[in-house]
């Protein structure tokens, strides 16, 4: 039912405007009382912080506040580089011209489009680029591999990329660089690793690279199998390569698994061209390479050489001579071990160690180290740095624990002078596995001399006048001879590699086969020697050589020979084809190239210089 007017008449429009108020006023408000609507209160609009990039190159210029406010809006900016100042008000220009003058301006260390280079000093980690002067621009993606490169190298985890410390770092640095999440970095380590496999790959499916190998097995503490497979090249530079190429789980250790790892690995890679293979003396690698020569042979290698391919560790052969001889050092090197161990095995000894240290005046920089018992050099190790502590240990002598704990196993002078002799004689031994141990730089050619040298050391040993030294090199040459003492079990590439050292040549070996085996036997394996590295330089010349003829040219060289000879020559006919008889066999009636090496002079080798064999080679090969 419609209200009505006082009047009688229906309310009209402008009744309705006041019609709250004029009922309001003629209603009893204890029957029909109506309350009035709640003001809202005005909130001002919250402003929220600006996130544009400009403004970390530019200063704020606000406009003078307006009645009831802290500060005015902004309306201008202030470049921190040039000073220059652009209109900015938000409503009528915005940051664009901001932004452009932010990437125009000459002044603006961080300017993608600077023109003017950046002069900077090369740092690429070689000596030979030090102090190199050149330009540097900016590249988000080279710095992003860099970043990789680092983690790699460095094996830093891949959260370092998301600490506070580095990303401070990386702001100070290099502000414009955007620091990429842990995942983006791992993708982008696979990619580099996918990246230069493939490279790796061609390199080896392309170019008639010779490879060399190093494997080996282990057992996990998880009960696993693994091997892992080293690639060893020279590449066209000349200088000397180490690539892992394969590291799986196998179900065996059994020669015939081993077999097959190393089959798989190679066919994935594309490797057929391999030159030696070298493994320690387990019995299952003596079976798994017979299998592997039957392989490369099915695979179209030559016969000549794969006999050279099984390759003995010289380490690891020289590791066993020293540890046979080892078991029979005498007890002082037991008792230097056990208060060595007496000693680190409690922090609040240690620290008493090291201030008697002090107060005695031992300058030894290195801290005392216990080795482990089946590796010799770290035996030595451990023996070396005692000795520099000897007057240490001899003033803790008098501690009461000391003497509870280790009351017959304390080493007195007698014992220190022992162990002081048998470093010294250890110390050859372990400089010689230094030098053979090394992987950045050729050791093949310097194998026989540090075989000769052992020699030496060990008749030396058994010729001593002292008991323990006598009946050390006994034994230690007892297991010498069973790997080195008969020429015809070793691999011949052992004496080739030195012959192909310009420093020693053939001049020295006879005297070593000599001294290392006697007259008799020594001069019929030095001509076996020379006679076996002939039909192995024939096989490398014959092979190369059908590999670079061509039919064209064949066809080009014989053309003018038969027009030359088809008329009244027929002497001339019968030389022409007989000289090529013997150049395609790989013959020729002129002086070889390993001849011509052998006939020159012998490099002189200058003392306390490094010898770089592949540098000379490169040389003289240009």
């Amino acid at each position: 039912m419609e209200s009505i007017s006082a009047s009688g008449h229906p309310p009209t429009s402008t009744d309705e405007e006041h019609g709250v108020e004029a009922q309001g006023t003629e209603r009893n408000p204890q029957t029909n009382p109506m309350p009035s609507p709640p003001v809202v209160p005005t909130k001002k609009r919250k402003e929220v912080e600006s996130r544009s990039i400009v403004w970390d190159h530019f200063e704020k210029i606000r406009a003078p506040p307006a009645e009831g406010e802290t500060e005015g809006p902004v309306v201008e900016g202030k470049c921190l580089y040039c000073a220059k100042i652009y209109k900015c008000e938000s409503k009528k220009h915005g940051t664009s011209s901001l932004k452009n003058h932010m990437n125009a301006c000459l002044k603006n260390p961080h300017c993608k489009d600077t023109r003017q280079s950046l002069l900077t000093f090369n740092a690429s980690g070689t000596e030979a680029s030090e102090g190199v002067l050149g330009t540097w621009v900016f590249n988000q993606e080279a710095i992003r591999r860099a970043l990789c490169e680092m983690i790699i190298v460095d094996e830093l985890p891949f959260r370092i990329v998301e600490g506070n410390g580095f990303r401070k770092f990386i702001l100070v640095a290099c502000p414009r660089f955007q620091i990429p999440s842990r995942w983006t970095i791992s993708r982008d380590i696979y990619q580099i690793y996918l990246d230069e496999r493939i490279s790796l790959k061609k390199l080896f499916r392309v170019s008639t690279q010779r490879v060399s190998l190093t494997t080996d097995t282990w057992t996990s503490v998880q009960r696993i199998n693994y091997m892992c497979i080293t690639a060893h090249f020279i590449d066209d530079q000349w200088k000397l390569n180490k690539k892992i190429i394969s590291f799986v789980p196998i179900s065996s250790h059994k020669g015939e698994y081993i077999a097959k790892a190393l089959e798989s690995c190679l066919l994935d890679w594309g490797i057929k061209n391999v030159f030696t293979v070298t493994v320690d003396n387990a019995s299952s690698n003596d079976t798994a390479l017979g299998f592997f020569k039957n392989k490369i042979l099915s695979w179209g290698g030559s016969s000549v050489r794969v006999q050279y391919m099984h390759m003995r560790c010289i380490a690891h052969v020289l590791n066993l001579v020293v540890q046979d001889g080892l078991r029979y050092a005498g007890p002082s090197v037991k008792k230097v071990r056990d208060v060595v161990r007496w000693v680190r095995s409690s922090p609040a000894r240690l620290k008493k160690f090291r201030e008697i240290a002090v107060l005695n005046g031992v300058e030894a920089k290195c801290a005392l180290q216990l080795d482990v018992p089946t590796r010799w050099n770290n035996t030595y190790m451990m023996l070396n740095t005692a000795l520099q502590y000897q007057r240490a240990f001899e003033a803790y002598e008098n501690d009461a624990s000391l003497n509870a704990d280790l009351s017959d196993s304390i080493p007195n002078f007698m014992d220190w002078l022992s162990v002081q002799s048998l470093v010294h004689f250890l110390k050859g031994f372990y400089e010689m596995t230094v030098r053979i141990s090394g992987f950045l730089y050729v050791t093949s050619n310097t194998f026989f001399s540090e075989i000769s040298d052992l020699g030496c050391m060990l008749d030396d040993m058994v010729n001593s006048v002292s008991t323990s030294k006598k009946e050390m090199g006994s034994h230690m040459k007892q297991k010498f001879e069973k790997y080195w003492g008969d020429p015809e079990k070793m691999n011949f590439l052992i004496f080739y590699a030195n012959i192909l050292d310009p420093r020693d040549k053939i001049e020295y070996m006879p005297a070593q086969f000599a001294q290392l085996y006697g007259d008799e036997k020594g001069k019929s394996c030095f001509e076996k020697v020379q006679s076996s590295m002939v039909l192995l330089f024939n096989d490398y010349t014959a092979t190369y050589h059908v590999q670079s003829a061509s039919p064209t040219v064949q066809s080009t060289q014989s053309e003018p020979v038969h027009s030359q000879t088809s008329v009244g020559k027929p002497q001339a006919r019968m030389k022409s084809q007989l000289k090529k008889q013997r150049m395609e066999s790989g013959g020729s009636s002129k002086e070889t190239d390993l001849q011509i090496y052998l006939s020159e002079k012998l490099v002189e080798d200058e003392e306390n210089v490094d010898f770089d064999v592949l540098r000379w080679w490169k040389v003289n090969s240009d």
